[in-house]
């Protein structure tokens, strides 16, 4: 019997945690395999004391070295099986200096990148692929030249069943936020167009279960101050922020319900 395998398809270190934590901790509890490709080695992130990328005292190298011994500790805390590291530059946010460089991830041909994830692709042999969307999210270049080398690799190998698009519900955010509101606190104001609208989610998986896991592996982290933003929450955000991450499904070679809860629905024995 073809051991059941989940490939999650991420930018950077960190990256892993914030919407796929609890499906990664899920899913290896159940005793399916769970498969981490961090695409960059985040040469872009924070240095010590939150050092930028181009101010004084930002080194590249020790960033890195930091950064994949966060990564290893953080996939430990959800019980991830393999990570994988395709070992590219990071681009750094959009705008930045870094999306120059001809060595960074964003710039290195598809075709290039697109291989180098088809050939895990082959190893592994996934059912489940989960990655970005076409705008990475956020629009980081990264992320959706992540986007790109998946549906690329998910297309030329044939190999996986279903491929997901990671989503944060609309209606989901503006709660989160009015609740935070409730309480007293400020985080700014929510961008109209922020978010996945609530009638492209396909699939809410419930992870609530994880969410100490989930919490610890962002913890893990802890060099790249923008990730903590979460963690500033209350506790009971938390868990309303952690407790579900949401999907779009978007291609199955398998029938299912149209509304799912689960990544695996049609492939359990």
């Amino acid at each position: 019997m073809t051991e059941l395998t989940l490939m999650a398809v991420h930018a950077h270190p960190d990256d892993e945690v914030i919407s796929t934590g609890g499906i990664l901790a899920r899913y290896a509890a159940e005793g399916i395999r769970t498969v981490l490709v961090t695409c960059t080695n985040g040469d872009q992130g924070d240095g010590a004391g939150g050092v930028k990328p181009g101010d004084d005292g930002h080194d590249e190298v020790a960033v890195v070295a930091q950064r994949l011994a966060e990564l290893q500790e953080s996939a430990g805390h959800l019980g991830i099986h393999h990570v994988e590291l395709l070992g590219y530059r990071d681009s750094g946010m959009d705008g930045w200096d870094g999306n120059a460089h001809p060595s960074a991830f964003a710039n290195i041909p598809l075709a290039e990148s697109s291989a180098a994830l088809a050939a895990l692709i082959e190893k592994y042999r996934p059912q489940v692929i989960v990655t970005y969307d076409e705008n990475g999210g956020y629009g980081h270049p990264d992320h959706i030249q992540a986007h790109r080398i998946a549906v690329d690799a998910f297309t030329s190998t044939g190999i996986p069943d279903k491929l997901y698009y990671t989503a944060i519900p609309r209606s989901g955010i503006r709660e989160t936020f009015e609740f935070v509101r409730s309480l007293g606190l400020d985080f700014g104001e929510l961008p109209e167009e922020f978010g996945t609208p609530d009638e492209l989610v396909t699939s809410a998986v419930d992870v609530s279960a994880f969410i100490e896991q989930k919490v610890t592996a962002l913890k893990a982290h802890a060099s790249q101050t923008e990730s903590m933003f979460l963690l500033q929450l209350p506790e009971e955000a938390q868990r309303r922020v952690f407790a579900t991450e949401h999907f779009i499904r978007q291609q199955s070679r398998v029938e299912g319900p149209e509304q799912e809860d689960d990544l695996f629905a049609g492939l359990r024995p």
